[in-house]
């Protein structure tokens, strides 16, 4: 058996296509391991998205590198967006990677691995549409969540972004599709689907002529065994009267969404290619909660755009301070090559960029504080994801997986991971919280 590991970088939707990526290598000839120094094979997937991403990227790649022959690693493939936008670079640059794919030839993986562990060197690109946006998948996470992803690529077209180029304009899958991968989730014990795509909220427009997000939500909570339904990566423009209807209808929604709205000044959002403005990111905010009571809102934003003025960033600190986001996380504008903002000759210093995200930050932490102290004496459903000590751990309603807050909390019962407890917030730690189960309120 060829023992194979995976190491996936960046966002959840490149770790869906790593899930696929596992799945199709046969099984009988080849064995997922969970310790790469084990393994004759490694798969790095790499994200490409920002700077510091792709350094992350090159350094993992260089690392299983140094490996190869000290151990049994004898196969080092390198696949994902960095592999797809730096084809001919990564091939040059890094000789030690055996088989670099590009997107569009994923399905090629267990081909390319036997190759390579005969002698070859496999190098192997196509359309990025030939990525396929279905199949079997080996969970690389916990069993009881997974990342569904609706949709592919991204026809947006941001001055600062470099993903139409990597993955190709927007495609949708059918809902049918996505609705018999959620029943087999479901059926293997998964109790949260997290619902994602570059912009999840113009899901259906390509396939049906009309956002077919809030018909999507409402099908997904009708699948037995599903628990919580979560939203992720939706544009501010696109929030729409029927997709608040939707998810504050159903109770199986996660009352949190993710829109990330980049930047409060209307003259920077016209220059990255977005729309609205201030008035306008805060007329949405007052939407969603006023139609979801109870809404957790997380944002992110971008500081040091290309000729960002000190008037510019005073209204993007004027967004934080008036919408008082429930969960935001700020990044240093990243100049990406082959981007229109990439190409402006009015770049401001990395240190500049890097002091406004900081100062972003600073201002969010007392507003997120607040937020968390709100939660003191209310009783909170909590997905349980494990022990530190004699504390459970878990997530709320308001915390989406890897990257938002933790419950933590005392139980006289045994809590086993995925199962839910309700928990009665007694204290707010900073970001995250703390309490106590309530008796009986654990699932056996």
């Amino acid at each position: 058996m060829i023992k194979v590991g995976m190491v996936s970088l960046g966002c959840s939707k490149n770790q869906v296509d790593a899930e696929r990526l596992l799945a199709l290598l046969p099984k009988g000839e080849f064995e997922v391991c969970p310790d790469p120094a084990r393994c004759q094979a490694v798969i790095v997937n790499t994200c490409g998205f920002i700077e510091d991403a792709k350094q992350e990227s090159i350094d993992t790649i260089l690392e299983f590198a140094a490996l190869k022959g000290q151990g049994e690693l004898r196969c080092l493939v390198v696949t994902g967006c960095l592999a797809e936008r730096y084809q001919e670079e990564l091939a040059r640059e890094i000789p030690e990677a055996d088989v670099v794919l590009g997107i569009g030839r994923n399905s090629g993986i267990a081909a390319a691995i036997r190759r390579a562990l005969e002698g070859d060197r496999v190098l192997s690109f196509g359309p990025k549409e030939d990525l396929s946006l279905e199949g079997d998948r080996v969970l690389a996470n916990a069993p009881y969540f997974a990342y569904v992803k609706v949709a592919e690529g991204c026809s947006n077209r941001c001055s600062y972004c470099a993903i139409p180029l990597i993955r190709g304009e927007f495609r949708s899958r059918p809902l049918e599709n996505i609705l018999e991968e959620v029943k087999t989730l479901a059926a293997r014990g998964v109790k949260e689907i997290d619902l994602v795509a570059q912009d999840t909220s113009r899901y259906g427009l390509d396939l049906y002529g009309e956002y077919r997000l809030p018909q999507l939500i409402r099908q997904v909570c009708l699948v037995e065994g599903v628990r919580w339904v979560r939203v992720l990566y939706c544009y501010p423009d696109r929030i729409t009267d029927q997709l608040i209807a939707a998810m504050a209808s159903e109770p199986k929604v996660c009352k949190y969404i993710d829109i990330p709205v980049q930047h409060g000044s209307g003259k920077v959002l016209r220059e990255m290619n977005r729309q609205g403005d201030r008035a306008s990111i805060l007329e949405v905010v007052r939407r969603l909660r006023e139609g979801i009571p109870g809404v957790a809102i997380r944002t992110t934003m971008i500081a040091g755009f290309p000729g960002e003025s000190e008037e510019d960033f005073a209204e993007l600190q004027a967004l934080v301070a008036e919408a008082k986001f429930d969960r935001l996380g700020c990044f240093a504008y990243s100049q990406e090559e082959d981007t229109p903002a990439g190409e402006r000759q009015d770049q401001l210093p990395e240190e500049l960029r890097r002091r406004r995200a900081d100062l972003i930050m600073e201002q969010q932490a007392p507003i997120a504080f607040a937020a968390a102290r709100a939660q003191i004496g209310k009783t909170l459903e909590v997905l349980v994801e494990g022990k530190e000590g004699r504390r459970y751990y878990g997530r709320s309603y308001m915390d989406a997986p890897d990257i938002d807050t933790k419950v933590y909390f005392t139980s006289g019962a045994r809590c086993r991971p995925g199962n839910f407890v309700q928990v009665k917030i007694t204290a707010a730690q900073d970001y995250d919280l703390a309490g106590e189960a309530v008796e009986g309120g654990a699932e056996p």
